[in-house]
């Protein structure tokens, strides 16, 4: 029988995580590659490095490559951010997206609690918008990193699931409205944007956007789920608000969304229909006033900054208000084709089938997750 080990070497070792992705013993996974449980256990661990014979028994066990299994770490890279760069020693995660290193600031009350990929510095005669970063994780991790853009925080659900049933796969959620969205997969900033845009014109949600945004690009529409769009107001609905009409009340002041959100959108077409032309709506009390999140339309209702938003059921019921109900509307899930076969992009459409997480996606009120993850449209 050949040694198990050789001797150590500076490497990140996936062996565990991928063994257990596949629900394998260590005592199975051990005696199919012909070695000890010890000996196994010191890989897993990084004590050891396995020699050539035992590594690709290990690959070959667990139906993967070596280089899937080991890379070895590296201290320092250059990454670019998108963004004016963030303080020295500013914790970042990390995806490769087509020839790109990205860096993403992990920052804010958000971002606390995420664990992150390493701390940058901006060293003397970096090209602009890059950074060094110090890491704290293999970069192997950044290959398997899927960067998804939306606005909508069930995006942030599902990422936390795909973390949790692909352990080897990663997909970082950014929060940005859907038009934004659309932008930045145009600009090779993202993997895969999730999006809700009714164009009243032609009556479809999304394509129409994508077509536009992306054109001549091959792009896989996938359903998501559906949603309640409609009114968030205080709880008990204290002003009677019953419409799109009582908006044009004096008294009654509105919070927006911001260009390019979904949100807007539905709004100004539910005010054309009203038959109000744009001069007109931009009068109406608070329009200019712009919420940057569903959330954030939500809190300023709840702290009475205003008296009604735009918005889905799942931010009202996020934070006790009422809602009135005005249109059901598509969420779906853009992706361009050369990302199609992203490990976690294919691990994002297995989770939103997971009955799982469809259960918890119906839980936060007004989803219907009941089609998540079918292929809808395929543009070209």
């Amino acid at each position: 029988m050949p040694s198990p080990v050789q001797s150590a070497v500076p490497l990140h070792c996936q062996v565990r995580a991928r063994r257990e992705a596949l629900h394998l013993r260590s005592g199975e996974l051990a005696a199919q590659c012909g070695i000890t449980r010890q000996a196994l256990h010191s890989i897993e661990t990084g004590v050891y490095a396995p020699n050539t014979v035992v590594s690709l028994r290990l690959a070959q066990a667990l139906s993967c490559r070596v280089e899937d299994l080991f890379t070895l770490v590296e201290d320092q890279v250059t990454a670019q951010v998108l963004k004016p760069p963030p303080l020295d020693g500013s914790r970042v995660q990390l995806a490769w997206v087509g020839e790109r290193l990205l860096a993403f600031p992990v920052s804010g009350e958000a971002g606390w609690g995420h664990p992150a990929d390493g701390t940058i510095s901006t060293p003397p005669g970096l090209p602009a918008g890059h950074v060094s970063v110090q890491l704290f994780t293999e970069q192997g991790l950044a290959r398997r990193t899927a960067v998804l853009i939306g606005c909508d925080p069930s995006l942030g659900v599902a990422s936390s699931h795909v973390g949790r049933q692909h352990p080897d796969t990663r997909l970082l959620w950014q929060s940005a409205s859907s038009l934004q969205a659309l932008k930045a997969l145009a600009r090779g900033e993202a993997h895969a944007a999730g999006i809700h845009l009714w164009d009243a014109r032609s009556g479809v949600s999304n394509l129409p956007f994508v077509q536009q945004e992306l054109p001549g690009r091959r792009v896989h529409l996938y359903t998501l789920w559906s949603w309640e769009q409609g009114l968030l107001v205080a709880r008990g609905n204290p002003h009677g608000i019953t419409g799109i009409k009582d908006l044009q009340r004096p008294e009654l002041r509105m919070v927006n969304r911001e260009r390019g959100s979904g949100s807007r959108v539905l709004l100004d077409a539910w005010l054309a229909e009203l038959e109000l032309p744009p001069m007109a709506r931009r009068r109406l009390p608070g329009y200019h006033d712009e919420a940057q999140s569903h959330l954030d339309a939500a809190a300023q209702v709840a702290s009475g900054h205003a008296h009604v938003a735009p918005g889905p059921r799942s931010a009202a019921q996020a934070l006790g208000l009422d809602f009135i109900s005005l249109q059901t509307e598509r969420f779906d899930l853009a992706v361009p084709d050369e990302h199609l076969t992203h490990p976690a992009i294919a691990a994002l459409l297995s989770v939103v089938q997971h009955p799982t997480f469809r259960a918890e996606i119906a839980s936060l009120g007004g989803y219907d997750p009941s089609h998540a993850g079918e292929h809808w449209q395929t543009t070209s």
